[in-house]
């Protein structure tokens, strides 16, 4: 099995651990670290050979880009003071106390090193997270401060890496001119970032069809990411910024076929992204054991270290922030993402797996230094490291399903209806209102306005039948009774003219191109 084999096998795995774990109720990264376990020991699979300088720009883009449009900017300055308190600020916290606990077990180690390994390790993974956390019915809340702490943690962290690293490598090391260049970064990657989010979202506007409207979108975290670093500016920061702008404003409410294909589109990126990245995971544990040299008790022993500072200050500052972030709020903002019990504070510190950053990050470490020296104990970093991402991630992910149910955390399902409810009033509000405007500058005849009318009460009542009174509700039921066969006969009759288009595509003398037209047609029609 040669690289591009390897490649393929581990595309072929994100894909069908998917459903895999949904039937085995297990998160679909974890299976896939194991995977990539189980591939690391077979003897014909070669070892991974992806030069460190790439992985970064190659994985971490397309999965901030794909996290970040889960989100918006308004949600993060709505809620800004708990992804702050709880989310941010802890990254600091954790890489010092990794740092310190490091630098003293681990002969030879210097503080700047000491200080990349914990900026690597500090930042939870949510893609992981929420990947887990999405699928045991969560209250919102916590998902949302989950993705949060993610995305801002991962720029937080990624800096600090960055500056610890410049200072190993170099040798030289100054608090006002690293504060100087974290503040430089930041301006810059913004900068970076809003630039090419209006220029993305002119062209988009410019470009009109959806496949190069979603072929452009891959290009803008890539463009993003590299442009910022080359102007010293942080790459993650741009990538999540001009994330944010185009989420926030190249939403066009009409560009139904837009949103649709770029939405499938990067769910396939952010699938098959994920699935290789925690691959790796797997993959890399046979040479980072391989570095060991005899040392393996003494190894491990370092890593069960950082391991229990990892868990443990995530705990106990977790515990304390939370009441300090209700005390905040004080009854003032009840829309802020925070932990209203202990319980889901339990859940929340539980959640905070390794993966995808802390993986591109230590693969990433420099091989030597300015002097031509090997990078100081970089296998022992990446072998700590990668005890750290095993351990919490299939550990704590394979646990935190039973920890759930355990404790009791659950979604306020009332809530979530009640929202959708209120939205479906909204939708069909709106509906009625434009039919208004039509019908005072149009001459409706009554037959058709008093269908539209129905219709604009259909649209709510698809969304949520609640809003109708019992009565209505009766009648819509029965009238959606119809409705469903009514379209069931219609799909089948759609599908018959597809398969009749299809079969003439083998045709003599038939054009693939006009057969594609009709087919594409005859697609968007069923779609409808």
């Amino acid at each position: 099995m040669d690289q591009l084999a390897l490649l393929f096998t581990l595309l072929l795995g994100a894909v069908v651990t998917v459903p895999l774990g949904e039937r085995l109720g297990l998160p679909a990264p974890v299976l896939m670290t194991l995977v990539g376990i189980v591939l690391a020991y077979l003897p014909f699979v070669p070892t991974v050979e992806l030069p460190p300088e790439y992985i970064l720009p190659l994985v971490l883009p397309p999965l901030l880009y794909a996290a970040a449009q889960r989100t918006s900017w308004r949600q993060f300055t709505a809620h800004v003071r708990p992804i702050l308190l709880l989310a941010v600020a802890l990254v600091f916290v954790t890489t010092a106390a990794v740092a310190a606990v490091a630098n003293a077990v681990v002969p030879g180690l210097p503080l700047a090193a000491a200080v990349a390994l914990g900026a690597l390790v500090a930042p939870p993974d949510p893609v992981a997270a929420t990947a887990v956390a999405g699928s045991l019915g969560l209250p919102r809340r916590l998902v949302s401060l989950l993705e949060g702490e993610g995305l801002f943690n991962d720029v937080t962290a990624i800096v600090l890496y960055h500056v610890a690293i410049a200072a190993a490598v170099t040798g030289t090391f100054s608090w006002p001119e690293a504060a100087g260049e974290l503040v430089l970064s930041a301006v810059v990657a913004a900068a970076v970032g809003l630039a090419l989010g209006w220029l993305a979202n002119r062209l988009m506007g410019w470009l009109g069809d959806a496949t190069l409207q979603t072929g452009l979108s891959l290009m803008v975290p890539f463009a993003a990411y590299v442009l910022a670093e080359e102007l010293h500016g942080s790459g993650v920061l741009a990538v999540l910024t001009v994330a944010l702008f185009l989420a926030e404003y190249a939403a066009d409410a009409d560009d139904v076929m837009g949103r649709l294909t770029g939405n499938a589109f990067w769910q396939i990126v952010d699938t098959l992204v994920t699935g290789v990245a925690f691959g790796l995971v797997g993959l890399e544990l046979r040479g980072v054991f391989g570095t060991a040299d005899g040392r393996e008790l003494t190894m491990l022993g370092w890593a069960a270290a950082v391991i229990g500072v990892v868990v443990g200050v995530r705990l106990m500052w977790l515990l304390p922030a939370t009441r300090l972030a209700q005390r905040m709020r004080g009854g003032r903002d009840v829309t802020e993402d925070i932990p209203v019990s202990w319980r889901e504070t339990v859940v929340m510190w539980w959640s905070g797996m390794r993966g995808v950053a802390s993986v591109a990050l230590a693969l990433a470490i420099p091989l030597r230094t300015d002097t031509g020296e090997p990078f100081p104990a970089r296998d022992e970093i990446i072998f700590i490291a990668f005890a750290v991402i095993l351990v919490t991630l299939v550990c704590q992910g394979l646990t935190l399903p039973w920890l759930v149910k355990r404790l009791g955390v659950r979604a306020d399902a009332d809530a979530e209806r009640d929202f959708e409810r209120s939205l479906a009033l909204r939708a069909a509000k709106a509906a009625k209102r434009r039919l208004k405007e039509i019908e005072t500058v149009e001459d409706l005849p009554e037959e058709i306005g008093e269908r539209l009318l129905r219709g604009a009460y259909d649209i709510g009542a698809r969304i949520s039948p609640d809003i109708l009174d019992e009565e209505r509700r009766e009648w819509f039921a029965q009238r959606a009774d119809r409705a469903k066969t009514v379209h069931r006969i219609q799909r089948e009759m759609l599908s018959a003219a597809r398969h009749e288009v299809l079969a003439a595509r083998s045709e003599a003398g038939a054009d693939p191109g006009v057969v594609d037209r009709v087919l594409r047609h005859l697609d968007v029609r069923s779609m409808r």
